[in-house]
C-alpha cells in the first residue's frame, strides 16, 4: 500500500459566528494529487490554512510521516515540508519578486542566487515573471505565478494549491499540470483546490468532498463526470445558460486611438486602443494576465485619467480625463479582479462597503443612512446566495468567492448602462459561476452594454457576443464568437493576429468597414 504522508483526525475550527470545520478526517498518501472539492463557505481553505499552520484548530489531530505534529505556524510547515499558494497572495507589495520569494527561503541564498533560481524555475515551468518587478506592479496572474514559483523552490513534500489555476491561460494550465505530475511522481504529495471539474477529473488521483465545514465523501474523480461532481459538490446541477442571440442597439461606449505610456518601468504601454460596444451586447477581451490588462482597465473605470477626453466617449460624452464618480453618474460600473483592497475594503462590513460605488444611502448634507445600507446589502446578500453571517459582517470574513458574488451583485443592483467586469467568476464554485454568467447574460439581455475581460476561454464563449484578443497593450480587431475557434484565440493570445488571414474577413464584417 501506498504510505500515508498526511493524516487529518476529527478536525474542528469554530467561529463566532459559524463552524468553518466540523470533526474533519481525511488522509493524503505519498505521490498523490488530492483535491479537495466544494462549494464557496465549505470550509476547504480554512482545512488548508490549519495543515499549514496559519489557522490553530480548536480540536483533533494532524499525523505527517505518521507522526503527530503541532503546526503552530507557516515557518513550522515548511520545515517540515508543507508549501501553500494561497488563493488570496501573502505577498508584500513594496518589496520585488525576488525579495518576496526570498523572505520565505531562509539565510542560505543570497538575493541574487534566489532571482537566478526564479528565473529558472520560471523558465523551466512556463512560469514568467520578471524577479526584479516590485509586487504592486504585477497583475493577479503575475502574483500567483510568483506564489507558485515560492512554492516550488522549497522543494515541498506537500504542496497545497488554493485555486492555483484561477487566472491561468489554458497553454499555461496544461504546462501547470505537467509540473505537478512530474512532483507527484517524486514522491511530492499535493492537495490540490480548484473549482474547474474538468481540471480535477484531468489531474487528480483522489477527491475528498465537503459541505458546510464536513466532510460528506470521496470519489476518484477520473470516475466521475461534471454533473456527478457538480451534485456531490452542491447537492444539484448548475444552472443551465440561457444564452439566445439578439441585434445589439446603439453605441454607448467607444474608445478611440487610445495611446497611453505605462505610469512606471514595469508597466506596459497602450497602443491604439479601439473599442465599440453597443447596448445587448457582451464583448469579451481574452488574453495572458500581464499584457496591459491592467493599464487598460484604470483607464476605462476613470482610475487613470490621463487620456485625452475624446479617446473615451461614455453615452456620447468624452470622459477620457474624468474619474469613477463622473463616469458612474452617466451609468458605467466596474468590477475590478482583486476583491481584497479594491473592489471591497477588508476591515468593514459589506453593507458599508456598498458605499465604494453606491451613493443612494448619502444624503443632502453628507448623512448616511445606515438602514438603508444594510437593506441594500441584505437583498444581494439574498439574491446572490451569499454565505455571509449578514451585512455587518466583514468584508475580509468572506471565503473568496462569497465575496465575488457580493461584490459583483452589488454592481449588477445598480442596474448599469455599461458594466466593466474583470474576472467575474475567478475563484467561485461551478454553481455561483452558472449564477454570475446568468445575471451578467440578463443584463445583456436588458440592453446592459457588457464588457468582460477573462482568461476564461470557456466563459467568454459562452457569455460574449464578440471577442477581442489583447496582448502586449495591443487590442485585436472585433470577431463574431461564431467565426473564430477557441485554438484561434489562444494563438491570438500571443499577439499573431496580424499573421492569420482569417482576422481581416471577421474584423472587417464586425467594424461595419
Amino acid at each position: 500500500m501506498t504510505q500515508s504522508l498526511l493524516s487529518i483526525q476529527g478536525v474542528t475550527k469554530k467561529y463566532p459566528l459559524v463552524v468553518a470545520n466540523d470533526c474533519v478526517s481525511m488522509e493524503v498518501k505519498k505521490g498523490e494529487i488530492h483535491a479537495v472539492l466544494g462549494e464557496n463557505g465549505a470550509g476547504k481553505s480554512t482545512l488548508m490554512k490549519i495543515i499549514y499552520g496559519s489557522v490553530k484548530p480548536d480540536e483533533g489531530e494532524i499525523f505527517f510521516k505518521g507522526e503527530l505534529v503541532n503546526i503552530r505556524n507557516p515557518q513550522e510547515a515548511r520545515r517540515l515540508g508543507i508549501s501553500m499558494v494561497f488563493q488570496h497572495f501573502n505577498l508584500f507589495e513594496t518589496l520585488s519578486v525576488a525579495e518576496n520569494v526570498w523572505l520565505g527561503l531562509g539565510k542560505e541564498l543570497s538575493l541574487r542566487e534566489v532571482s537566478n533560481k526564479i528565473l529558472t524555475i520560471a523558465n523551466e515551468y512556463g512560469l514568467d515573471v520578471d524577479p526584479q518587478s516590485p509586487v504592486h506592479a504585477l497583475s493577479v496572474g503575475e502574483r500567483q505565478r510568483v506564489e507558485i514559483i515560492r512554492a516550488l523552490l522549497s522543494n515541498p513534500e506537500l504542496l497545497i494549491l488554493d485555486e492555483p489555476t484561477s487566472v491561468l491561460t489554458p497553454q499555461a494550465v496544461d504546462k501547470l499540470f505537467v509540473v505537478l505530475r512530474r512532483l507527484a511522481a517524486r514522491g511530492c504529495s499535493i492537495l490540490y483546490i480548484s473549482h474547474k471539474l474538468h481540471e480535477i477529473r484531468s489531474l487528480c488521483d483522489t477527491c475528498t468532498v465537503m459541505r458546510g465545514g464536513r466532510v460528506t465523501g470521496t470519489c476518484i474523480p477520473s470516475q466521475e463526470s461534471n454533473e456527478s461532481l457538480s451534485r456531490l459538490m452542491i447537492g444539484a446541477e448548475p444552472l443551465g445558460l440561457q444564452y439566445k442571440d439578439q441585434s445589439p442597439g446603439q453605441i454607448v461606449f467607444s474608445v478611440n486611438h487610445l495611446s497611453l505610456h505605462k505610469s512606471d518601468q514595469f508597466g506596459i504601454d497602450l497602443s491604439n486602443i479601439n473599442i465599440e460596444l453597443r447596448a445587448g451586447e457582451i464583448l469579451g477581451i481574452a488574453g495572458v494576465s500581464g499584457n496591459g490588462q491592467r493599464e487598460l482597465l484604470y483607464a476605462l473605470s476613470g482610475e487613470d485619467k490621463r487620456a485625452l477626453p475624446q479617446s473615451i466617449s461614455l453615452k456620447g460624452q468624452s470622459v477620457g480625463n474624468v474619474g469613477p464618480k463622473e463616469r458612474r453618474k452617466l451609468g458605467l460600473h466596474f468590477v475590478p479582479e482583486e476583491r481584497l483592497g479594491r473592489g471591497a475594503v477588508p476591515g468593514i462590513s459589506l453593507a458599508q462597503n456598498m458605499l465604494l460605488t453606491r451613493e443612494e444611502s448619502v444624503g443632502k448634507w453628507g448623512w448616511i443612512n445606515a438602514g438603508q445600507l444594510e437593506k441594500q446589502a441584505q437583498k444581494i446578500i439574498e439574491s446572490f446566495q451569499v454565505k455571509a453571517s449578514g451585512p455587518q459582517a466583514f468584508a475580509n470574513s468572506l471565503s473568496g468567492g462569497n465575496l465575488q458574488k457580493f461584490i459583483v451583485g452589488r454592481e449588477v443592483d445598480a442596474r448599469p448602462t455599461v458594466l466593466i467586469i474583470c474576472q467575474p467568476t475567478w475563484g467561485v464554485d461551478v454553481g455561483a459561476a452558472a449564477q454570475i454568467r446568468s445575471e451578467l447574460l440578463r443584463l445583456r439581455n436588458e440592453n446592459c452594454a457588457l464588457l468582460v475581460v477573462s482568461e476564461e476561454l470557456d466563459e467568454l464563449f459562452e457569455i460574449s457576443d464578440r471577442i477581442q484578443v489583447f496582448s502586449q497593450g495591443r487590442l485585436s480587431p472585433s470577431v463574431d464568437k461564431r467565426n473564430v475557434s477557441k485554438e484561434q484565440i489562444g494563438a491570438w493570445m500571443s499577439g499573431l493576429w496580424e499573421a492569420d488571414g482569417e482576422v481581416s474577413l471577421s474584423s472587417a464584417e464586425s467594424l461595419n468597414v
